[in-house]
């Protein structure tokens, strides 16, 4: 399965800037599998077959599950996510089967937001908020690099 953008490029049309979901969605995962080992290395501390070296490897057990699948939803996220900048438009695609798209035609946009938290600036990650010469607002979350993003689209 080859990238989202690569099968709808127009004719003369050409990517300028890629960029994906930031690696921050692994955080929560991260900080799980961390709990997981302190409650594994802390079941060897613990005299065997005391009960609570079980309770130990239980509750090591049960975060290493939930950190898996923390792990496998944001690494799924992050795979099904392309945000893309064209010569002609802005591509953010999100979703496997049931996919959401966004395109806005680079002649269309007004204004381009970048807001980062301070994590967001320390990790270079943050949303972008696009406005249009419309109503319409498009607002794309946790992307990585977002000032490269947003230079991407108005150094014209």
């Amino acid at each position: 399965m080859g990238r989202y953008i690569d099968d709808i490029l127009q004719p003369g049309e050409k990517v300028l800037y890629s960029t994906n979901a930031h690696w921050i969605f692994f955080l929560p995962a991260i900080g799980l599998w961390i709990v997981a080992a302190i409650f594994l290395a802390l079941s060897g501390m613990v005299p065997a077959g005391s009960p609570l070296m079980l309770v130990c490897w239980a509750m090591a057990a049960i975060l290493a599950l939930f950190a898996l699948y923390k792990t496998l939803t944001a690494w799924f996220h992050r795979w099904t996510t392309e945000t893309d900048v064209t010569n002609l438009r802005v591509v953010h695609k999100t979703g496997f089967i049931k996919r959401k798209t966004t395109e806005i035609g680079v002649d269309k946009i007004a204004t381009v937001d970048v807001e980062q938290t301070i994590m967001g600036r320390l990790f270079n990650y943050g949303d972008v908020t696009i406005a249009t010469v419309g109503d319409d607002d498009a607002k794309i979350s946790t992307i990585a690099s977002p000032l490269a993003f947003r230079n991407s689209i108005t150094a014209r």
